[in-house]
């Protein structure tokens, strides 16, 4: 995880594969005990009494013979100091990174295919590495000097190729009714900015109505909730050489496509990285080719490689 300045607030509202560490202050009294509130819901789904959203609670007990139990009046959302990443700070003291050297612009967005399937889409064509001869990180491995073309890739994996040691800017537009968790392999990233999406429904009250940015030591995260109607920036620098997704980290719009392939300095990769017998022998299992394009051949060839459903 990545820690931060000392923040104080009342809850946390956390999507998947989010993570929180909270210090708790007790009371320097034993008169009372006291009921917390766990609620777990999604957005996605309709009210269901007692399923959706689901409450537990539990107590805080000081241990006090017959002591009572302290329950307080629900507080509604907008009453309650909420965790929120872009007012903290990180403790290791980065400053925001600049300048940014590539910027990379995202929407999330679903449609039906020529199949009939509904996929999710993130920047130009569903992920899906399902389709491929070689995985993704056997070829920038493999490749020499064209594993800096994101053609080899396939469309099928939404490549994006990032240089050693740039400055990487990430815009993700939500204009969907849904809430998404993005989270990145291989970073932590600073949380820069968010607002209000293009054409964002300001009648809802979760949509921040305004620009707000961060500090001047953003809070680093791995997973980022992005609103409905929102937008969100972060960076983070490119100094990780690997294969690395990012990803809607709900499944089922994961397995839908809601994902890109960052290809993180390919050629400083293969001098530094040998790729393990055990690994490649686990893909020959499988009946994956270990060297050549996504499609397993030479260059640019691609010949071989199940297209994906048009629009």
């Amino acid at each position: 995880g990545a820690r931060a300045v000392p923040y104080e607030v009342d809850g946390f509202d956390l999507g998947p594969a989010q993570r929180y560490s909270a210090i708790v202050e007790a009371k320097e009294t034993d008169e009372c005990n006291y009921v917390y509130n766990a609620t777990l819901y999604a957005n996605f789904v309709p009210f269901l009494r007692g399923m959706n959203p689901r409450t537990y609670l539990g107590l805080i007990d000081y241990g006090r013979a017959n002591a009572p139990t302290n329950v307080p009046l629900r507080a509604s959302d907008s009453d309650i100091e909420w965790a929120d990443d872009i007012k903290m700070s990180s403790s290791d003291g980065e400053a925001l990174l600049e300048p940014v050297n590539t910027y990379v612009k995202l929407k999330a967005t679903s449609a039906k295919f020529s199949d009939g399937v509904v996929r999710a889409i993130l920047d130009k064509m569903p992920y899906n590495a399902t389709l491929l001869r070689v995985p993704t990180l056997f070829s920038a491995m493999t490749t020499g000097d064209l594993a800096t073309n994101p053609e080899i890739y396939g469309i099928q994996t939404q490549p994006h190729v990032l240089n050693h040691l740039d400055v990487v800017e990430v815009e993700i537009q939500n204009p969907t009714d849904i809430d998404h968790s993005f989270h990145l392999h291989g970073h932590t990233f600073q949380v820069v900015e968010y607002g209000p999406g293009a054409g964002a429904n300001l009648t809802k009250t979760h949509v921040s109505p305004v620009v707000r940015r961060s500090s001047n030591t953003p809070m680093k995260r791995d997973t980022l909730v992005v609103r409905t109607g929102e937008y969100i920036k972060i960076r983070f620098r490119a100094d990780n050489p690997g294969v690395w997704l990012f990803h809607c980290h709900m499944d089922v719009h994961f397995a839908m496509g809601l994902a890109i392939t960052f290809i993180e300095a390919p050629r400083v990769l293969q001098e530094r990285m040998e790729l393990p017998l055990s690994l490649v022998n686990m893909c020959r299992a499988q009946g994956l080719a270990v060297s050549g394009n996504a499609a397993g051949n030479e260059g640019l060839d691609l010949t071989g490689l199940p297209a994906e459903p048009s629009l």
